[in-house]
């Protein structure tokens, strides 16, 4: 750690500024208390005061020399009280040095210093005392400081190995169901598993090439998305039908890479799959009141199925807006007529 006065202009300032404000209280204080001279009181108060903010700037390096070195408290105090009686020992010589060399007119000066000396040693001790609370403040505030910097950087590292966590669940999902497909496929319709192989490339492209959580715009995640999709209708064929009706001021927009993955995912095996008729994706997104409003929603077959989803889709995206965005960002589900919709708001000056 710096020095903290002599690393900073401000503070360097305002501890010569308190030095010159004790001095002049003590020149006053002198002079009421013993009478003598004001011009005595002044130029003493002066001198003593500016070689003790000398000291007591030197005074730092012992001071972190002994709080480092020592971890034995009747050891760190010895060391202290040590040090302080030289400091007001080499201050009380200094002084009386200078004034005699710089007054010697003034014999009077000698007696004045008398009277004074045992106040000039409580204040000497008292002003150490001060000295050495300052510096322990600042070593306090310094470490406070690093130790909020430490955290800050270890929650932005669990919240990244979080996210990154958050996607290798989403990632290897997809990539099953989808070698699950082709394995049929290539029995039934190896013309059609070919196509499929290559689509599942170009995504597996897309999401791989971007290992971070580095946000990329609506408009690229959902060319990747028509991918998955191209995917699953060579699987599926009529009966998966698309729909988007995006306003051309959300293309731009940055999201989380790979987030509406799972609700298309979501949306393929809970409605296509399981239902006799066929279903259409239909995506909505527009800004509303400084949000973009992103709303996925396709029919379904109504009818109870026997085959229930873990869930664990909807999870992961819940998770991954509320880490990435915090309580600014939230997602809503909800079934009616027929029609699964899902409803994310994410707010538009949050990058």
């Amino acid at each position: 750690m710096t020095h903290p006065i002599l690393s900073n202009r401000v503070r360097f300032i305002v501890w010569w500024l308190v030095w010159l404000f004790l001095a002049l209280g003590q020149s006053l204080l002198f002079y009421f208390a013993y009478g003598s001279f004001i011009q005595i009181s002044l130029i003493d108060s002066l001198v003593s005061l500016i070689i003790y903010s000398g000291i007591a700037l030197s005074l730092w390096y012992p001071f972190r020399f002994f709080n480092s070195g020592v971890t034995n408290t009747t050891g760190l105090i010895s060391n202290l009280v040590a040090s302080g009686a030289l400091s007001v020992t080499l201050w009380v010589l200094i002084t009386k040095f200078i004034m005699t060399v710089a007054l010697p007119e003034q014999t009077n000066y000698l007696a004045y210093w008398d009277k004074t000396f045992p106040y000039r040693i409580g204040t000497g001790v008292f002003i150490y005392g001060l000295i050495i609370l300052t510096y322990y403040l600042f070593v306090s505030l310094s470490n406070l400081s690093e130790k909020s910097a430490k955290e800050a950087k270890l929650e932005s590292l669990v919240k990244e190995t979080e996210l990154k966590m958050l996607r290798s669940q989403i990632n290897p999902h997809f990539l099953f169901n989808s070698l699950n497909s082709i394995s049929s496929l290539t029995i039934t319709d190896p013309e059609k598993a070919r196509d499929m192989v290559v689509k599942l490339s170009e995504f597996m492209r897309y999401a791989l090439s971007r290992k971070d959580e580095q946000p990329v715009s609506l408009q690229n995640e959902l060319e990747n998305l028509r991918l998955y999709l191209d995917i699953e209708k060579v699987r599926f064929g009529d009966k998966l039908m698309t729909e988007e009706n995006i306003e051309n001021d959300c293309l731009n927009f940055k999201i989380p890479v790979m987030l509406l993955q799972p609700l298309y995912e979501n949306a393929v095996k809970h409605g296509v799959y399981e239902s006799t008729e066929s279903v259409r994706i239909l995506t909505n997104a527009k800004i509303i009141d400084g949000y973009i409003e992103i709303i996925i929603s396709n029919n379904y077959d109504p009818l109870p199925s026997l085959k229930r989803g873990t869930g664990t889709g909807l999870l992961n995206v819940s998770r991954r807006l509320e880490v990435f965005y915090g309580n600014k960002a939230s997602i809503k589900t909800s079934r009616e007529n027929g029609v699964y919709t899902v409803t994310i708001y994410i707010p538009t000056d949050f990058l």
